[in-house]
C-alpha cells in the first residue's frame, strides 16, 4: 500500500502505546476492515510532525479482495488526513524496507517576513532573505558517498554513518523554497540537520565552503542545530521498475 498523511497531529509513524501514530491508525483500519488483526511494515519510519507522500507498507493477509476494495474500505476507517493512495499485491519476497533502492524527502520552507496560516505545519519558515546560489553550493558538496555523523541525531539507530546521497537540488517557487534529497539511506534527523546548515549557508552566516568542513568534522557539534519538522515530507521509497509500484500520488502535485 501506499499512504499520504499529515504528520503534525502524529507522534511519528512508528506504533507507540499512546497510539497516536501514523501507523497505529493504519493498523486499526486495516484490522477494522479486513476483521482480523493485521501489522505493517514500512519502507522508512518518520518522526513527530514529519508528513508522508507515498509512504509503501506491506503486510501479509489471507483475504482475496479487489484493490479498490481495500483502499476504499481501510480509508473508511482511517483519520481525514491519512489516506491510502494505492495498493498491490506483491509476491513473497517482497518487503517494503529491504526492497528499497534508494528514498527520498522534500523540505519546503517559506520565506516571508510573516509567519504562514494557511500552510501552518506543512511549511518551515524563516523571515530573512536566502542565497539560493549560496546554498545550492553548499548542497553540492554533500552529494556522494560519505560519512554523515555530523547530521546524525545521538538516538540513530542505523548501523552505519555511511551513506550515499545522490541528489541535493535547491529552487524557489514563488515565496516557498524546496529542497529535495534522495539517498540510499537517511541517517535519524539527517535531513533536518541538513537543513539547518544549508539556512545558515542562505542567510550568510556561514560561506559555502563551511559544510564541507561540518561533513569532515564528523561531529553533530560541528552543524547548526536541527530545524523544524514541519516543512518535511517523505516523499517515498524507490523500487526497481519490474515491481510495477507507483511512484507518485496526487499530493506530490499539491506542493509548491
Amino acid at each position: 500500500m501506499g499512504v499520504a498523511y499529515r504528520g503534525d497531529h502524529y507522534h511519528g509513524w512508528q506504533s507507540q502505546p499512546s497510539g497516536r501514530t501514523v501507523q497505529d491508525k493504519l493498523e486499526a483500519a486495516l484490522s477494522e476492515f479486513a476483521a482480523m488483526p493485521v501489522g505493517t511494515l514500512c519502507a522508512g519510519r518518520t518522526d513527530t510532525g514529519v508528513h508522508g507522500l507515498n509512504q509503501v507498507v506491506h503486510f501479509d493477509t489471507p483475504l482475496d479482495r479487489p484493490e479498490f476494495s481495500w483502499i476504499r474500505g481501510t480509508n473508511r476507517y482511517l483519520p481525514k488526513d491519512i489516506a491510502v493512495q494505492w495498493c498491490r499485491p506483491v509476491g513473497a519476497g517482497f518487503h517494503a524496507r529491504n526492497s528499497a533502492r534508494g528514498r527520498r524527502y522534500r523540505y519546503l520552507l517559506l520565506e516571508s517576513a510573516v509567519r504562514p496560516a494557511i500552510e501552518f505545519g506543512g511549511c518551515g519558515w524563516i523571515f530573512r532573505p536566502l542565497d539560493g546560489a549560496a546554498m545550492q553550493a553548499a548542497a553540492a558538496l554533500l552529494v556522494g558517498e560519505h560519512d554523515f555523523s555530523s547530521f546524525r541525531s545521538s538516538e540513530c539507530q542505523a548501523l552505519s554513518p555511511v551513506k550515499q546521497l545522490r541528489r541535493l537540488d535547491v529552487s524557489r517557487h514563488g515565496a516557498y523554497w524546496r529542497f529535495e534529497f534522495e539517498a540510499s539511506a537517511f541517517l535519524h534527523h539527517m535531513v533536518r540537520n541538513i537543513m539547518g546548515c544549508l539556512v545558515a549557508v542562505g542567510q550568510g552566516n556561514r560561506a559555502p565552503g563551511w559544510m564541507a568542513e561540518v561533513l569532515a568534522a564528523r561531529s553533530r557539534d560541528a552543524a547548526a542545530p536541527t530545524f523544524a519538522p514541519d516543512g518535511l515530507y517523505f516523499v517515498g521509497p524507490i523500487y526497481d521498475a519490474e515491481l510495477g509500484l507507483p511512484d507518485a500520488t496526487a499530493a506530490m502535485d499539491w506542493i509548491p
